[in-house]
């Protein structure tokens, strides 16, 4: 199914448009449609197959929040300053008490409240892994703010992805979370290039996708309905949820299939007000239907 893409409004569940098509590629179009409508919201999904690019998308070009799956591009960035020689991996990083602010997710706060020493390999894990607020907002003053990282994605050649706030600002006010989007399609080619070890020296790209395959998020997102001893390397985002809105609940990841193969998955859903199941359980039937067609 080469370049067969779903392009479709949740308005118009059964529009499906394709350069050229089956009878299983329309029965999986229609499914991820039924599937997404259930979100009663913005839903965006984009799958590759790594191996020979097959491509299908639902709302592909259309802007998402992206929370903390922007802490992907944040930790290639930095990570392209370790091949570079202008960071090490090794090197400590001194993270004061100032720093671990409260009322935000943070294992790092959590676990050295008083501030600690960590090395970078250390701050890069928690940020990834388990997408430590603090950690990121660290890291993003380590590598000279937000513009540079939204420099630096754009010089990759990955265009529609806009990267304007750190973690404090997007606790700042609702609408912040907003200037930090993507679309599903730039996640996808972001995703590409990390498994293709496009951007960054072997050992760096290692390093990246071991920390997104020990990522602890969202274990009933991607991870929710595939066997338990998938390979998953992805990266998670969610929003709060004012008055009954919930802004982001995201996953992006590759995914090893049985015979060894990769999928690229994205799956955005946003402002929605059905509940936390619900929207987690889209982005888990939809990975799940791409893994049965696969194999």
């Amino acid at each position: 199914m080469k370049n067969r893409i779903l392009s479709c409004s949740l308005a118009l569940p059964f529009l499906l448009l394709s350069i050229h098509s089956s009878a299983q590629d329309n029965n999986t179009r229609q499914k991820v449609n039924e599937i997404a409508a259930t979100a009663r919201g913005h839903v965006g999904v984009a799958m590759m197959s790594l191996e020979n690019g097959d491509t299908m998308t639902l709302n592909g070009n259309d802007h998402f929040p992206m929370q903390s799956v922007f802490k992907v591009p944040l930790a290639i960035a930095v990570l392209d300053q370790v091949d570079k020689g202008k960071l090490s991996l090794d090197q400590v990083i001194h993270i004061t008490k100032k720093e671990l602010l409260p009322f935000t997710w943070s294992p790092i706060r959590e676990k050295y409240p008083e501030g600690t020493d960590l090395k970078l390999r250390e701050v890069l894990a928690y940020t990834v892994s388990q997408s430590d607020n603090n950690g990121c907002d660290i890291l993003f003053n380590l590598v000279g703010g937000t513009a540079y990282v939204e420099q630096y994605i754009h010089g990759l050649g990955v265009d529609s992805m806009a990267i304007k706030a750190n973690e404090e600002r997007m606790a700042s006010a609702w609408k912040v979370q907003y200037t930090n989007w993507s679309s599903p399609l730039a996640t996808l080619q972001l995703l590409k290039g990390i498994h293709t070890g496009k951007y960054l020296s072997k050992a760096s790209n290692d390093f990246l996708l071991k920390i997104m395959k020990e990522t602890t998020t969202g274990p009933k997102r991607l991870r929710g309905m595939l066997p338990a001893d998938a390979v998953v390397a992805h990266k998670t985002g969610s929003s709060d949820t004012k008055d009954g809105l919930t802004a982001a609940t995201n996953d992006a990841g590759i995914v090893t299939l049985p015979d060894g193969s990769h999928l690229a998955i994205v799956v955005f859903v946003s402002d929605t007000k059905v509940n936390e199941a619900i929207r987690e359980g889209v982005i888990a039937r939809i990975t799940r239907l791409f893994w049965d067609a696969a194999n």
